[in-house]
């Protein structure tokens, strides 16, 4: 059993190497935890957090609280959610063992389950943890003076041989299940990491304490197992509950997160926030080293309990979960060798079919109808650059029904290839997109806020987006260069004390028409190319549209139109001051932005020009119905019918090469799907063009008459492929990037 503190010294220890003063100081010993004693110090109106080595003999290496003082105090440096570490204490004779103290926060901690009742809130309470685990990770050590926490190579052996020592020492019997878990461990440590990342080493719901009020994390608790090493290591282990068996499940963690968010969810979650590929390599022994380690755990906490010296009473009980927690292990490693590689689906999901479905009768029963309401409303002078009231009457009904940020897979729960049908039906109908709030550039903004943007920069601008409360632009093409080539690009961000000053002019900035827009995302330069490579050179920041030296010049037209009430401007930044806090991500990450951004938002408007296309047969096939020449319908002749016939073979193809490339952007990301990425953006865009081209033909001159939107539409096909690069520029890679595969083949 553990020892009482002695008040009386450690007030004295607060008064003297703290300068804390109060009154009766009280002690109360924290109920969960069964590693270091945790205890909760009242002294007057200040509150403080105690974390002590337990008390007698301890495995030697274990319990170093002093590694969690070093770890929590860097980490709050650069503000990561630990709580603020006061001071450190080595010396014994205060309360008998090493200890340090740490502010009080005040959240919801639970080691076996999550604050809400409600699976929507407990979604969101699981992504904000794996979205901190992320930042953690992509923290580098040498930023924060942890550069020397831990051995650079060799994480993995490590912790096979440290876990397998610990539990050798605190066996009380022998368990085949560990021995030959440990065996097949052995035999199947994976490759060294290029660069170790600070890992937690125990990173799971019962070390995280979750906001009081908002569906996030407060802080992450308990860093006792912190180092440096493969971070593959923390992420398994928070997704332990997804492969326990269900009697341990429920034994221990009393939750079923398959209920809320699959695991793959999450690990497809973790690694977007990483900018990583999915899927995780060897993840398969992470997962069974995670049970190996939490089996070696318990088993340390069981002997304790023998020796009396266990921080809680219900150690005693652990023994029974120690064989079953090999158990899963073995089973999980013994399933790795028989994987093999996920078959193709080009499907929706079950949710994305059932959301589909959704998408498609709000369509038919509300959008359809409303088509010529809108177009109407444009036709009336004035009413260029002003919103239709049934636009914001649709989106509030459509939010209403759960369609809303679809786009979004952390919110949707939907893959690219399930959005990818969703985006075809938004496509038929130019408002549509905007009614589910899943039109551009808003998505590609909030892909790039909620990925990269910090806490300040997504209450202030993501929120509101995500609401549907503003809209956004994106500012990246400028007049002056050959914005084929990106690195032409000169706008500069200079900066002057906590801002950068803004100087340049960018031009078919999407959105910036529309009167609810109020900031610009814009790309620009912070360097020269000869301080950093010219990928390196340039920024993304946020900038207010209401801020002095911001001028929209004028609206842009493509071929006469002005794609109104959103819009395609001409903006001036003379001057423009910015606080440093609105620049995304950091300096020079600029174009690493933007291709994250680019990977999935051209999923979209492949899929969307395809919509579109889809609506050109359609009216194709009603106009040949309809009208008779030389003697026999307009359907009936060879020529038309061959029109027909190459139409559908484009569209046909364009989507089977959308759907795949949205496919590996789903497993492996949008780096791995880099070809691919060009290859839709010119197919899907052909196939639009030479759609609407053939369906114009067949009206005749109605067809490019103000009577039918051909004309937009053929406009709108045309500038596309001028935009998000031309597609020379996707020629051109698709090009290098086979002559690069298949002089590695012929290298074989």
């Amino acid at each position: 059993m553990s020892k009482k503190i002695d008040v009386d010294n450690l007030k004295n220890y607060l008064e003297n190497e703290c300068g804390l003063y109060g009154g009766e100081l009280e002690v109360k010993k924290f109920g969960a935890g069964q590693s270091n004693p945790t205890y909760h110090l009242k002294l007057g109106s200040q509150e403080l957090v105690l974390r002590k080595k337990p008390d007698g003999k301890l495995l030697r290496g274990a319990h170093q609280v002093g590694r969690e003082y070093r770890a929590m105090k860097a980490l709050h440096s650069v503000g990561f959610p630990v709580p603020k570490v006061l001071a450190h204490c080595t010396d014994d004779n205060v309360i008998g063992t090493e200890f340090f103290l740490m502010e009080f926060m005040r959240g919801n901690v639970s080691t076996y389950s999550l604050p809400s009742e409600s699976a929507k809130d407990n979604r969101q309470y699981l992504l904000s943890a794996v979205e901190t685990l992320a930042k953690l990770h992509n923290i580098s050590p040498g930023s924060v003076g942890l550069a020397d926490y831990g051995k650079k190579n060799g994480f993995c052996q490590r912790q096979v041989n440290t876990w397998w020592r610990q539990y050798d020492a605190a066996k009380h019997k022998v368990i085949p299940e560990m021995n030959d878990l440990a065996h097949w461990l052995k035999s199947n440590i994976p490759a060294d990491v290029a660069k170790p990342s600070i890992v937690h080493g125990d990173f799971s719901i019962g070390n995280i304490m979750f906001h009081p009020t908002e569906n996030k994390v407060l802080c992450v608790l308990d860093w006792e197992l912190s180092t440096l090493g493969d971070p593959l290591a923390d992420i398994a282990y928070f997704c332990m509950p997804y492969y326990l068996p269900q009697e341990l499940l429920q034994a221990s963690y009393r939750i079923d997160l398959n209920e809320i968010i699959s695991e793959e969810e999450i690990v497809r979650h973790y690694c977007r926030a990483r900018g990583i590929s999915y899927p995780l390599p060897n993840f398969e022994f992470y997962k069974a080293l995670a049970c190996f380690r939490l089996a070696s755990i318990l088993q340390g906490v069981y002997r304790r309990f023998l020796r009396g010296n266990s921080s809680q009473d219900s150690a005693k009980f652990v023994e029974t979960t120690i064989q079953p927690m090999a158990s899963a292990g073995l089973k999980v490693a013994l399933s790795a060798g028989s994987g093999k590689m996920k078959p193709m689906t080009l499907s929706p999901s079950k949710k994305g079919e059932a959301c589909l479905e959704k998408v498609k009768a709000f369509i038919q029963n509300h959008i359809a109808p409303s088509e010529k309401e809108y177009y109407d409303f444009y036709k009336i002078e004035g009413n260029r650059w002003k919103i239709c009231p049934i636009v914001e009457d649709l989106k509030a009904k459509a939010k209403s029904e759960g369609l809303w940020n679809l786009f979004l897979p952390e919110i949707s729960g939907l893959s690219n290839v399930d959005y990818a049908y969703v985006a075809e039906q938004l496509g038929k109908y130019h408002f549509a997109p905007e009614v589910f709030n899943c039109s551009a550039p808003d998505t590609g903004n909030i892909e790039v806020l909620y990925r990269y943007g910090d806490e300040y920069q997504k209450q202030k601008w993501l929120t509101p987006l995500l609401e549907g409360k503003i809209r956004s632009a994106f500012c990246m093409t400028e007049p002056a260069v050959a914005s084929s080539d990106a690195t032409n690009m000169q706008l500069s961000m200079t900066p002057d004390g906590e801002s950068y000053i803004v100087n340049g002019r960018k031009w078919w900035s999407s959105g910036a028409g529309d009167p609810r827009c109020k900031f610009g995302i814009v790309m620009g330069r912070t360097t020269s190319p000869g301080n950093r490579g010219p990928n390196q050179a340039h920024t993304m920041v946020i900038v207010p549209f209401d801020t002095p030296g911001v001028t929209l010049v004028r609206p842009l037209s493509a071929f006469g139109f002005f794609d109104h009430p959103y819009g395609r401007m001409e903006i001036e930044f003379d001057n423009v001051r910015v606080p440093k806090r609105n620049l995304i991500g950091g300096e020079g990450r600029g174009f690493e932005i933007a291709q994250a951004r680019l990977g999935p938002a051209r999923v979209h408007h492949c899929m969307r020009s395809l919509g579109i296309a889809e609506r050109c047969v359609e009216y194709f096939l009603s106009r040949s119905w309809q009208r008779k020449a030389f003697g026999k319908r307009l359907i009936d002749h060879q020529v038309n019918q061959h029109h027909l016939a190459e139409t559908r073979i484009e569209i046909e193809q364009a989507r089977l090469l959308v759907l795949k490339t949205a496919f590996l952007i789903d497993e492996n990301g949008g780096k791995a799907a880099r070809k691919l990425i060009s290859m839709m953006k010119v197919a899907a865009l052909r196939a639009f063009k030479n759609a609407v081209d053939k369906t114009i033909q067949i009206h005749g001159a109605a067809g490019v008459s103000q009577d039918f939107p051909f004309a937009s539409w053929f406009a709108s096909a045309r500038a596309l492929q001028i935009a998000d690069g031309p597609d020379e520029v996707h020629l051109s890679l698709i090009a290098r990037m086979e002559i690069s595969e298949q002089s590695q083949k012929s290298r074989l």
